[in-house]
């Protein structure tokens, strides 16, 4: 992947544990190295087409400058996050935080952090057969389109289906929506289970009815197998109600485990 770098930019900033550095600041030297595709900015000399360097070092110069932090592992998180959700062509950021004048009683040359972050794809399924099912289901788009580590890609059409479960209930609404996010997947869960509670989620019967249920359907190629959280989900190749709609977004889409497209597993459900 093509990168644009911008090396050791110095910025004078108040960040430290202590409070004579949030007081009286010191030097950082920032490093930031961002993965983008630049052969159509390359073959065309647009500048639209690419990251503006001199943009990019306002904005890191904006985040160092804005806000005290403890941590200069803080400042990189926050420096990564802005910058990949500044621009939707960067895939992919290492930064690096350096304080060369780090009060430690030994000779150094510096001190610094270094992280590397990335966009993730999610498909996520949303269902509801309690109340104002659309209501809730377009309350899950909206919330997760508010969250600043979230971008919401594609919503489907919502498709009405019976309950697969024995629990006698209403029939249900459900949908699939893609997202970009900043969000590891157990925190991605968290997230989605927040929403849930805000639409009076109640976890009392076991594939009972409910206000509103997210579920993390795949994450990139992942496969995770944790008790809390199980990607890709371990149902979504028998359930239309889920192959149905994410087909109509991503009919592409791929499960890393059975090794099928969406397309192809709504193809062979029964």
């Amino acid at each position: 992947m093509d990168k644009i770098v911008i090396k050791d930019m110095e910025i004078y900033a108040y960040h430290g544990v202590h409070d004579f550095e949030k007081a009286k600041g010191q030097r950082f030297f920032v490093s930031v190295e961002m993965e983008l595709d630049l052969r159509e900015a390359g073959l065309g000399d647009d500048l639209d087409k690419t990251v503006n360097y001199a943009e990019t070092a306002d904005l890191i110069r904006e985040v160092m400058t804005g806000e005290k932090f403890n941590l200069i592992e803080s400042c990189a998180e926050r420096v990564a996050a802005e910058i990949l959700n500044a621009y939707d062509a960067v895939k992919k950021v290492k930064v690096r935080v350096a304080k060369p004048d780090a009060p430690m009683d030994v000779d150094f040359d510096t001190v610094y952090c270094e992280i590397v972050r990335k966009k993730h794809k999610a498909y996520l399924g949303i269902g509801s057969n309690l109340g104002d099912k659309e209501g809730y289901l377009d309350f899950a788009v909206e919330q997760l389109s508010k969250d600043e580590y979230i971008k919401v890609n594609a919503v489907s059409s919502y498709i009405e289906t019976e309950p697969v479960s024995d629990v006698e209930q209403d029939d249900y609404l459900n949908g699939c929506i893609e997202i970009e996010t900043l969000y590891l997947p157990e925190e991605l869960l968290k997230v989605t289970q927040d929403i849930e509670n805000s639409a009076g989620r109640k976890r009392i019967v076991h594939w009972g009815p409910r206000t509103l249920d997210i579920d993390i359907l795949l994450y990139d190629r992942e496969v995770i197998m944790q008790e809390k959280l199980m990607v890709p989900h371990p149902y979504m190749a028998k359930r239309r109600f889920v192959l149905e709609p994410l087909s109509e977004i991503a009919p592409f889409a791929w499960h890393p485990v059975l090794g099928k497209t969406a397309k192809e597993l709504l193809e062979s459900v029964d």
